[in-house]
């Protein structure tokens, strides 16, 4: 049924993600899918934001991130899921919607510390996922 799951992650809260990870491990055992672990960095691309830090920043960050990325997946997904690292920057809930839709994502397991469902539905990133997304979406809320 699902080929193709995209787990976003804020590397800055992995606490909040820990069950959404075990269910796509699962989801990705039952039906023999990759995962495409996700995270997205502010955007300092943007001319107001980038005005304040030279060019390299930037290229550094974004190397920064990425190693932390794959130490996370390292750590947190078994050798037997395939996995793949993205990266991206700017608006999380944007770039999670155009990426699953660039790799023709199935099912979205998204992480969500929301405390209740009047504040998943005021503006939260998994709310605005849930609301655009042209898949399924599978949201995992944290136990904290």
């Amino acid at each position: 049924m699902f080929k193709k799951i995209l787990m976003p992650i804020d590397l800055q809260e992995t606490h909040l993600a820990i069950k959404a990870v075990k269910i796509a491990i699962d989801e990705a055992r039952r039906y023999n899918a990759k995962i495409d672990v996700m995270t997205v960095i502010p955007g300092f691309g943007m001319p107001m934001v980038a005005s304040f830090f030279p060019d390299a920043a930037m290229k550094d960050a974004m190397k920064q991130v990425a190693k932390e990325l794959k130490r996370y997946i390292a750590a947190n997904f078994p050798k037997d899921i395939t996995t793949h690292p993205l990266i991206s920057e700017g608006n999380p809930s944007e770039r999670i919607l155009k990426q699953a839709k660039k790799i023709g994502t199935d099912l979205i397991v998204i992480p969500s510390h929301a405390q209740s469902l009047g504040q998943v539905f005021l503006g939260s990133c998994a709310a605005k996922v849930v609301g655009h997304a042209t898949c399924s979406v599978m949201v995992i809320k944290s136990d904290d």
